[in-house]
This record gives structure tokens, sequence and C-alpha cells, in this order.
């Protein structure tokens, strides 16, 4: 059974960005071979759409292997939940929105470069902390590097 990981904006961009290339690449390589069930949201479509061509190409390459689930009312009170409780300000909704939708969702991992606001050593427990208080189970949030397999 895959992993269901949800990759935001960053890991798709992250392709394209020499630091982040190479896993990336692994990761989606791993998404095509069956390790990961993508999946992502019309978050991550709203945030792709002004992204570069090469980018958006690569998206569009993913949407059919992709789970594509809806921003519900249930992410948008989550996503209330950690504003609240100032894991990131008003500012950020959108990083915030990202963690919600991936949790509302039963995602097992999110995946994603934002070492500011979602791949963050303080502010993970936090986002956990928020989502036991309503009625979730946790969820990890780690960069592509740390979830990909290294054996061939």
């Amino acid at each position: 059974m895959p992993i269901r990981v949800y990759a935001d904006t960053s890991v798709f961009g992250g392709v394209f960005d020499p630091e982040f290339e190479e896993p990336s690449r692994m990761f989606f390589e791993q998404v095509r071979g069956g390790r990961f069930q993508l999946v992502i949201s019309d978050t991550i479509q709203a945030e792709i759409l002004p992204a570069p061509e090469l980018v958006r190409q690569w998206w569009d390459e993913f949407l059919l292997l992709a789970d594509y689930v809806d921003v519900n009312p249930r992410s948008i009170a989550l996503q209330e939940a950690y504003l609240k409780a100032g894991i990131v300000t008003s500012k950020w909704e959108a990083d915030a929105l990202h963690v919600a939708v991936a949790t509302a969702h039963r995602c097992r991992v999110i995946v994603s470069w934002n070492f500011q606001h979602i791949v963050h050593f303080d502010k993970i427990p936090l986002y956990n902390g928020v989502n036991l208080i309503n009625g979730f189970g946790t969820i990890s949030i780690n960069t592509p590097s740390e979830v990909i397999s290294y054996e061939e």
C-alpha cells in the first residue's frame, strides 16, 4: 500500500531549483514507482498557476497520478485553529491550509521545502498538538530528502 503524501508547491518548484532538484526528482520518481500516493489540492494548483512554464508542465504530468482532494470545511476549520494558536500569522494562511488539507485528508506525510512555516522544528509539534485537540491524528512533516528511499 503506497504512503499517502501531500507534496506542497515548493516540491514541484524544487524540481527546477539546483539546491533541491535531486531529492525532489527522486521523490516524484518514487511517486511514479508506486512507493507514494501523491495527494494534491486546489491550494497547490492556485500557487502553481503563476509559476514558470516548466513547473506548470511538471504539475500537469502528475495530475493523473495524484489523488486530488478538496479544501473542505474541516480543512478550513483546522487552518483557522492553527492561526488562532499562533503557529503562523494570517499572512501565511496558505501554508497553514496546506497542513490542514493534508491532515483532514488523512495523509501520513507532508513534504515541503518551506523551512520557515511548515518544515520547522518548532512548528511541527504545534501543528500536531492542534490536530489532536481537534480530533485528528498527527502527521509527519518532512523534506523530500527525508522520505525518499535511497536503496536501489
